[in-house]
């Protein structure tokens, strides 16, 4: 082409490469020519569709806005004096870079930064450079996360540019975006996508934010398990791939996961360091920390972007361990910053100090702004009172706290000294529900045997002041606490709510379940005080007519409660506005009073009835239409009780109503609501079928075959299944269970008939299967039933169905269910001490542990169980007579998270278990012994079976319940 005339203009010939023309586009001619002087009204789309485009430009502007042209065209090159230049480019990238080199504003998105930068890099266009870094600063930037979410996708792509060009701008983008959204990449379905290097370095990096060392260990884990092939080359940075595993602080990984990961192929040998380092933490005294090989690894991870911190099952974290992740780590090297500290741990553990507070010199070092949640269960030796101190001053919007089964809490005391914490909204203070339930065991003495002594480090005089403060003490209210669950909690009094309805002014949802010492009293004052209460969770105590005459009265406008609700005013009482009510196994609650209850409901989401005098009457008075929940299990109800809540309640999940007798008698009728069913089964399970979409039933009697079959519609998202006495599903529906629901994580069934076929079928075709339980079922199985992998099973229970289990079954049990945390087995004869080294050896990360009439397990001792270090839960009965008589302060003292421990006189070697007092349980909270009666009673209990009946139905058993208040003995007959 001749050169212009026009010195000032060059065209550029612009080809694609990269990206051709559609061929079947229909255009006049193969090229378009268009002048930058016109390029506000360029009609993109139309000139893109030519194969070639032509654009004058003016020489000037090329050479002032790129590197690119300016050496090609002020240079010495022969480009330099020519009339047009070849641009072969992606015509669609460089005509938005002309564009931005003629002023005109770039829309920037994810789907175009790449192409742009790249081509911004190319041509030398140094302001459109800028552009794209500032934008990648603001996406990539913690502010820009909550604005615009990086998919995984697009973060890889973006750091494998950066390595082509060499950018280490873009590069420490993506590390630091990867390492402070951590949590959030984990559980994306890419993220085992993320190439080595960059997960490397996001893990090494300072702001690396993840709620515990586990769920790193767990993202670390799965992305070596996903990218196994890989692993068989040597990485070229840390020579094998795995290495990454040693970012993990192992010395802070919960216990059940330290021993769990004992048999994975990578973690092995970290695994046993990890176990090393919790066994040698646990002794340590406050001092003695200062000794420790490596503190940086005992540091939990906190940055400024932590929202979270999980702590729970860590037995080994302590207050000590706590304060060294709140200060610099330049204290634990600089000598005057570390003799502070060891002053400050050695003065706040001092006898006669009624107060401590942190070193002036450390307030300002170690705030964490945006921590909202915390977990500290399970964390025993944690010093509470000194670690709330810590909270206050360390996580100042902090709003969740999560304690559970930690006995060293006294309730009372701990809310009041939550008042450091004023932004606290919930408080979740569960420990285990006592066994000493009235409505399941028959009580025959109970005494309080020992008292506690005052705990470590804590003065005696700020001890008991604080357990005898008057709650009418004038302090700052809770105003903030809206969910407050002190489940279990025996210590909780009628004292306890009087103090949690003056303070917690705001308080919403409130669970006492288990809490056996309030009285019927307490809990209505309680009702009457808390007037935004819109959720309550009383099972097993002694709610009862006052508390119902609470609920059902009428809120006046002061908020007082003057009367008993009135028809014309059932939108001014308390039950009128509660979302969730379970009063499950209450039995001081009169048929009447139920009636009432139900007739105020309006806006319930659920309801938990489970044991109580419901009758059909009662369910008929119902009003509400939002029920998600519903548990009428162990009740009287008939199903056309059940179908008319059903009928009114569309959107139900779950349904219970095992152990209801009357559910399906044929002569239940109601003419009068015009309910006149001709077959309960039909219309029950049509309304199920037709309206509801459930999550998780629970049936026993009247169900059938039939059942599975008309109910099909609503089963196709179910989760949990749980079949019980009465209830009889059949072979033919049991084979057809995966195929109907898909989706089941749970599966319970008792007393149902089953085979090798129909447990093949489910344990092969449900990949989500987390839960099995086979009870008492009929029918021939055999160790074929569980030759397949399953990985994701964590519970199973096997319960008089495998009486033929040998050594080398359980072994196989082992390859294939390897992560499993509950195993409970009953009837299984041929078993024997050989089985505990198979137990402990291919689930070292069990939890809980049941065995009963397995043989001769125990004929030789217990030594091989004691290798499960993470148990809490431990039953063991009728496995052969070699227990020690010290088993519970051995066993107590081997599992630091132990907390419930079931054993049988028939058992013990000597004939007797020496029991412990409060001080050497090491945090044992439930100590169940059990006398048959046809042995000799080692406690010499009241013989109250009459002569000449069987006198091995029952079985007596001393119950030792630890707690706050100290050891509760009682002796309660249960039947087997």
């Amino acid at each position: 082409m001749e050169v212009s005339d026009d010195d000032d203009h060059v065209f550029l010939v612009c080809t694609n490469p990269d990206d051709p023309i559609d061929e079947t586009t229909e255009t006049l001619n193969q090229e378009i020519l268009v002048s930058t002087t016109d390029l506000l009204v360029w009609d993109s789309p139309a000139i893109l569709s030519f194969q070639t485009i032509k654009v004058q430009a003016h020489r000037s502007r090329l050479i002032e806005q790129s590197l690119y042209f300016r050496g090609l065209l002020s240079g010495s090159f022969s480009e330099s004096c020519l009339g047009s230049i070849t641009i072969s480019w992606n015509v669609r990238v460089f005509m938005q870079i002309l564009k931005h080199m003629y002023g005109v504003s770039l829309d920037i998105a994810m789907d175009n930064i790449i192409p742009l930068y790249e081509g911004a890099l190319y041509f030398g266009v140094e302001t459109l450079l800028l552009k794209c870094e500032t934008w990648l600063s603001e996406v990539f930037s913690p502010k820009g996360f909550q604005s615009t979410q990086i998919q995984i996708e697009d973060l890889i792509e973006t750091w494998k540019f950066g390595l082509e060009h060499g950018s280490e701008f873009i590069l420490n983008l993506c590390v630091g975006y990867l390492a402070r959204n951590f949590m959030w990449a984990m559980h994306s379905n890419s993220f085992r996508k993320i190439p080595y290097d960059l997960l490397l370095s996001s893990v090494k990096h300072s702001h690396l934010t993840v709620d515990s060392e586990m769920h790193l260990s767990d993202a670390l884990l799965f992305w070596l398990e996903s990218n196994m092939e890989s692993l068989d080359r040597p990485c070229e940075n840390e020579g094998n791939c795995s290495g990454i595993l040693k970012q993990i602080r192992v010395g802070l990984l919960p216990l059940w996961v330290a021993a769990g990961k004992r048999n994975s192929f990578y973690f092995r040998l970290l695994a046993e360091e990890s176990l090393d380092s919790i066994f040698r933490i646990l002794p340590m005294g406050s001092l003695e920390i200062f000794g420790y090989s490596d503190l940086q690894h005992l540091r939990i991870r906190l940055t400024e972007y932590s929202k979270r911190v999980n702590l729970s099952n860590c037995p080994q974290i302590t207050s000590e361990i706590l304060l060294l992740s709140l200060i610099p780590s330049s204290y634990l090297t600089d000598p005057m910053g570390k003799k502070i500290i060891e002053q400050f741990i050695a003065n706040s553990g001092h006898p006669i100090r009624d107060q401590y507070a942190f070193p002036q010199k450390l307030l300002n070092t170690f705030t964490f702004e945006v921590v909202q949640e915390l977990d500290i269960s399970k964390c025993r030796r944690l010093l509470i009172e000194q670690a709330v101190d810590y909270f206050s001053q360390s996580f100042p919007s902090l709003r969740i706290l999560k304690a559970t089964y930690l006995l060293s809490i006294r309730t009372t005391s701990f809310l009041k000294s939550l008042e450091k914490c004023p932004l606290i909204c919930e408080i979740d203070l569960t420990v285990d529900t006592t066994p000493i339930i009235p409505a399941s065991v028959t009580v025959l003495s109970s005494s309080h045997a020992v008292v506690p002594l005052v705990p470590e480090k804590t003065s005696s005089l700020k001890y008991q002041a604080l357990e005898t403060m008057s709650i009418h003490e004038s302090r700052p209210p809770l105003s903030n606490v809206t969910k407050l669950t002190l489940e279990g909690r025996t210590d909780v009094s009628d004292l306890t709510l009087q103090h949690i309805s003056k303070f917690c002014v705001s308080l919403c949802h409130l669970n006492i379940k288990g809490c056996t010492s309030v009285t019927d009293i307490g809990i209505s004052d309680l009702i009457r005080g808390c007037k935004k209460l819109n959720s309550i969770v009383v099972c097993d105590t002694s709610f009862g007519i006052n508390s119902v005459q609470a609920l059902c009265s009428t809120i006046s406008d002061s908020g007082d409660f003057p009367s008993l609700h009135s028809r014309d005013e059932h939108l001014n009482s308390v039950v009128s506005n509660l979302q969730t009510l379970h009063m499950g196994g209450c039995r001081d609650i009169s048929e009447s009073s139920l009636q009432e209850l139900m007739s105020q409901t309006q806006v319930l989401k659920s309801l938990c009835l489970r044991g109580t005098d419901l009758v059909d009457q009662a369910l008929y008075n119902y009003r509400g239409s939002s029920l998600k929940m519903l548990d009428v299990s162990n009740t009287k109800i008939s199903g056309a009780a059940l179908t008319y809540v059903v009928h009114r309640n569309p959107s139900l999940k779950c349904l219970k109503a095992r152990g209801c007798r009357n559910l399906f008698q044929g002569n239940s009728f109601n003419e009068k609501r015009g309910y006149i069913f001709s077959s309960l089964h039909e219309e029950l399970h049509a309304e199920l079928g037709n309206m509801c979409r459930l999550d998780e039933i629970e049936f026993g009697w009247g169900v059938s075959s039939f059942s599975l079959s008309a109910l099909e519609p609503a089963l196709m998202s179910l989760k949990t299944i749980n079949i019980g006495l009465g209830g009889m599903l059949g072979e033919e529906a049991l084979r057809q269970l995966p195929a109907i629901c898909p989706l089941l994580e749970t599966i319970i069934l008792h007393f149902q008939v089953i085979s090798d076929i129909i447990v093949t079928k489910l344990v092969n075709s449900l990949l989500n299967l987390q839960e099995l339980a086979l009870c008492y079922c009929f029918g021939e199985i055999s160790m074929s039933s569980f030759e397949f992998l399953m990985q994701n099973l964590r519970k199973l229970r096997l319960e008089r169905v495998t009486p033929w289990m040998t050594n080398g079954d359980l072994v196989i049990l082992t390859q294939n269910c390897r992560n499993l945390v509950e195993l409970s087995l009953l009837g299984c004869p041929l078993l024997n001490s050989d089985s505990q080294q198979i137990i402990s050896r291919g689930w070292p990360g069990l939890v809980s542990i049941y065995l009963e009439e397995c043989g001769e397990i125990t004929a030789n001792g217990v030594s091989g169980l004691l290798d499960c270090k993470a148990l809490e839960d431990l039953l063991l009965r009728h496995n052969g007579p070699g227990l020690q008589r010290n088993l519970v302060f051995h066993a107590a003292s081997e599992m630091p998270l132990l907390r419930k421990l079931s054993l049988d006189i028939c058992d013990a070697s000597e004939g007797d278990f020496d029991i412990p007092n409060y001080a050497d349980r090491h945090f044992l909270s439930t100590l169940k012994i059990a006398r048959c009666k046809s042995q000799r009673c080692a406690f010499n209990l009241p013989d109250i079976a009459p002569r000449g009946r069987r006198r091995s139905v029952h079985v007596e058993t001393l119950v030792l319940v630890w707690n706050s208040r100290g050891l509760i003995r009682t002796v309660v007959k249960e039947r087997l």
